[in-house]
């Protein structure tokens, strides 16, 4: 859910002449991390309203970049107030036990001129387990913006309230824009 930085930084190295290491700077306000829930008679969206985004560059070799995200889990929001309570109890978040959901870069892939794969560990209920996210960059004169669309099966984690009846795979969309 913050994995997607790393594809970003590798792809840095590609746009420009920038100095090695360097630590780009997360627009907030312009930055989303949003999912899917989906059922068999319906989906329900939802995302994560606060979160922080520590991303260091090497431009000279975007292998060296790292990406760490820290999702505050208590900030979780959906289509709907009762299932937004839902969410943050046992059966899903459980956000008094677990407050943070945290991703940390362990490998950044290049994959073409505007994609990349990042590897990395995603903690969440207190399982870490290894993932793979594909990104997209487009820079412009003023931001760069990355984005990730991929799915996470939520059991991994632990999280298998509903099987059968809510689907375990849950579609994920982050789009972060970084200022030049």
């Amino acid at each position: 859910m913050r994995f997607f930085l790393g594809a970003f930084v590798a792809l840095l190295g590609l746009m420009g002449s920038a100095v090695a290491a360097d630590t780009l700077k997360l627009d907030a306000e312009k930055s989303t991390i949003e999912f899917v829930g989906k059922k068999t008679d319906g989906a329900h969206s939802g995302g994560f309203k606060k979160f922080t985004v520590d991303a260091q560059a090497d431009f000279e070799d975007p292998s060296k970049s790292k990406l760490t995200i820290a999702i505050d889990a208590t900030s979780i929001w959906s289509d709907d107030a009762k299932l937004t309570d839902h969410l943050k109890n046992p059966d899903f978040f459980d956000v008094r036990k677990y407050p943070e959901i945290k991703f940390e870069s362990t490998k950044i892939e290049r994959v073409s001129e505007t994609k990349a794969n990042i590897t990395g560990k995603l903690t969440m209920l207190g399982k870490t387990a290894e993932v793979t996210v594909p990104c997209e960059v487009a820079p412009s004169d003023t931001q760069i913006d990355l984005t990730a669309k991929f799915e996470i099966d939520r059991t991994q984690w632990g999280m298998s309230y509903g099987v059968g009846k809510i689907n375990k795979e849950v579609p994920i969309t982050v789009k972060f824009v970084f200022k030049k």
